[in-house]
């Protein structure tokens, strides 16, 4: 890979939100992209993008080299954004692709006048396999060996990661808690991200297979830096003919997997305990609701039985000497 003034792209969460409410107001159900800005710093070769604008934008659908950007728009808005925060300044531009396209050379080339070295991020807003949904690519001149071509620019892509501040991460932890409760674990969604990280796996395998066929056919050229990253995979896969290698990762997957089970065998017992203790406690409830009528009624009628007493007592001779005689 060639020397080039950027070596990663920072991605921060405020700018992926922003791609996709971008495609769901814009493209949503069709097969258009949208482009917008990037906006942010760099620092030793480490683009931080830490914000985005969406940019009108439009190519035609048969033939991708036919587009129009309104980059009037796109310095307007960018002095409007310099004004909330200078420190914010123009780091490339981002496309929901899914894939480069012949017009993103000319279009990168139009936002090199608004800084030196863009970047170009690449959002798939549906994305299909497991990992990072974004791509970065960097355009560099690429010289073929032979000297039969003259110069031309080419995408090459970045180490790209995640960045979020104290502030984003609180947002997202709020934006996700309604999605999935990330502090429950079961056996099933354990399977399931497994699943997920072989498909994951199988996919980068075959692209690597489709590639060295076509470099056998001759349909592309050999590229070394590929070549020795290649070699360097194949140095690190262990020799699993070893018999001894191979009987100590089965035990130790198998205990892997029997913490798991257990762990999901506790934690279902203790679901049903608790199911168990609040049936317990919902029909001590209707019991004590159904005795506190019946003890009303009780106190009622003994306060009419001390009440009868009372006027007994309090009763002074000659009533009681005039009653007998109206009996008489």
């Amino acid at each position: 890979m060639p020397s080039t003034p950027v070596h990663e792209v920072v991605l921060h969460p405020l700018v992926l939100l922003s791609v996709v409410d971008h495609y769901n107001r814009v493209a949503k159900d069709t097969k258009k992209r949208v482009v917008g800005v990037l906006l942010g710093e760099v620092h030793k070769g480490t683009v931080d993008v830490s914000n985005s604008f969406a940019i009108p934008f439009e190519e035609d659908d048969h033939d991708s080299s036919i587009w129009f950007l309104d980059h009037s728009y796109l310095d307007s808005m960018f002095r409007m954004f310099k004004k909330v925060n200078a420190r914010e300044k123009i780091v490339g531009w981002y496309s929901t692709g899914p894939k480069l396209k012949e017009a993103d050379l000319d279009i990168n080339a139009l936002i090199g006048q608004f800084c030196e070295h863009p970047v170009l991020v690449i959002c798939e807003v549906e994305p299909k396999e497991i990992g990072l949904p974004f791509t970065a690519y960097y355009a560099v001149d690429e010289v073929r060996e032979d000297g039969t071509e003259k110069a031309r620019k080419v995408f090459i892509s970045l180490p790209t990661q995640v960045g979020q501040t104290e502030a984003e991460e609180i947002g997202v932890e709020h934006l996700l808690r309604d999605v999935k409760d990330a502090t429950i674990s079961t056996l099933s969604t354990d399977v399931a991200a497994k699943l997920q990280a072989l498909k994951g796996l199988k996919g980068r395998l075959q692209e690597i297979q489709e590639y060295m066929e076509l470099v056998l056919a001759g349909k592309l050229p050999i590229n070394h830096d590929i070549m020795t990253y290649l070699q360097d995979i194949f140095n690190l896969l262990p020799n699993m003919n070893v018999d001894t290698l191979a009987s100590a990762l089965a035990v130790k997957s198998n205990d892997m997997m029997l913490v798991i089970y257990v762990a999901s065998l506790i934690r279902s017992i203790l679901a049903l305990h608790k199911l168990i203790d609040n049936k317990e406690q919902r029909v001590w409830q209707e019991k004590e609701a159904a005795k506190g009528p019946a003890k009303d009624k009780d106190g009622k009628e003994e306060k009419k039985e001390g009440k009868a007493a009372a006027g007994k007592e309090n009763e002074t001779p000659d009533a009681k000497d005039g009653k007998e005689a109206s009996k008489k």
